[in-house]
């Protein structure tokens, strides 16, 4: 991820910072309060922080690259217990190495006890703080991990929703194909054409979440034009779309079910011809698509008229996580209505 890297560079940052004031507030605290010599006092802060300082960025890295999977809070304290005597022994013997004064020679003696607990508490406190990153970074990934598998899940489950209605309406497409070859053999030529196009465009839509208005609607007058030659003079079709929703966006093919819905059940159980009539219009910043066709509750199959409608919703759902953006209603018992509203976002 690359947050972490960036996260640790300002972490250390901050922490070079607090360790550069310690040092100098050491000094300080040494010339003026202990009244030892500027050398005594800058040499005894340099070495003793520097050690510190150095054990702190081994403590950090021996943290990153192994904890146990147990008792992690008592290894952090055992392992800073340990490098403290290290720091402790290491640091006098250097500074007795490079400082001869007797007076400070004593004093050094005297506060091994009392320098050996200061520098203990700033590793625990260095190592736990530094275990309570990595766990928060552990935490974030696994969250982000599982962020990832929902989105892929989400992905997979819409592109399942997006073609679970079309392969009926191939199959009927070129069963419809077929019987033009017979009758009317020029017919089939332009409808194989059409249907040609309308598949390219069903499968250039799949990477696509939302498309233009405009895109959708050539898209959906390609599958009027299929099934305008397979029901001839029985379907009429209205199509009115105002001009200001044709740059918003949509759900990519969510409306050619919703249509093939209309046209089947519009046209189910009778001969007479019927019109299909769809509206597209731009409602104060939402997209509202209706579309109607002819409805008799009492024509026996007609239970069916809402076949696919729960696939579309869910769909829907899962983009703008709202239910209620799919209605239908039914006008006078002789109309079915299915409206879209599709929310539009910066």
């Amino acid at each position: 991820m690359t947050t972490r890297p960036l996260s640790q560079k300002r972490i250390q940052k901050s922490a070079a910072a607090i360790f550069f004031g310690w040092t100098v507030l050491v000094a300080l605290l040494y010339y003026y309060t202990l009244n030892f010599s500027v050398y005594i006092s800058i040499i005894d802060s340099l070495i003793t922080n520097g050690l510190l300082g150095f054990a702190c960025i081994a403590l950090s890295n021996l943290l990153g690259f192994y904890q146990p999977k147990k008792d992690v809070t008592l290894y952090t304290v055992v392992v800073a217990f340990m490098l403290s005597l290290i720091i402790i022994f290491s640091g006098n013997l250097l500074l007795e190495q490079v400082i001869r004064d007797v007076t400070y020679l004593d004093f050094l003696k005297l506060t091994i006890a009392l320098r050996f607990i200061i520098v203990f508490i700033f590793l625990a406190w260095s190592g736990i703080a530094n275990l309570l990153w990595y766990k928060l970074e552990e935490q974030s990934e696994a969250q982000g991990r599982l962020l990832d598998t929902q989105n892929l899940a989400k992905e997979a489950e819409l592109n399942k929703l997006r073609h679970q209605l079309q392969p009926h309406f191939l199959f009927n497409s070129l069963n419809s194909v077929y019987a033009l070859t017979i009758v009317n053999p020029g017919e089939a030529g332009t409808m194989i054409t059409k249907l040609a196009s309308f598949l390219r465009g069903t499968l250039k839509r799949d990477d696509e979440t939302l498309i233009l208005v405009a895109e959708e609607m050539e898209y959906i007058q390609l599958y009027l034009d299929i099934e305008k030659v397979r029901f001839s003079h029985r379907l009429n079709l209205d199509v009115q779309v105002d001009e200001n929703s044709l740059g918003m966006r949509m759900p990519g093919t969510v409306l050619q079910p919703i249509v093939e819905n209309a046209i089947k059940f519009g046209l189910y159980n009778t001969s007479a011809p019927i019109t299909i009539t769809i509206r597209v219009v731009a409602d104060h910043g939402t997209l509202l698509i209706s579309v109607q066709n002819p409805y008799d509750p009492d024509m026996q199959g007609t239970e069916g008229t809402g076949f696919g409608l729960s696939a579309i919703r869910r769909r829907l759902y899962l983009l703008f996580a709202d239910n209620n953006l799919l209605q239908t209603q039914t006008v006078d018992r002789s109309l079915f209505i299915t409206t879209l509203r599709i929310p539009q976002y910066d």
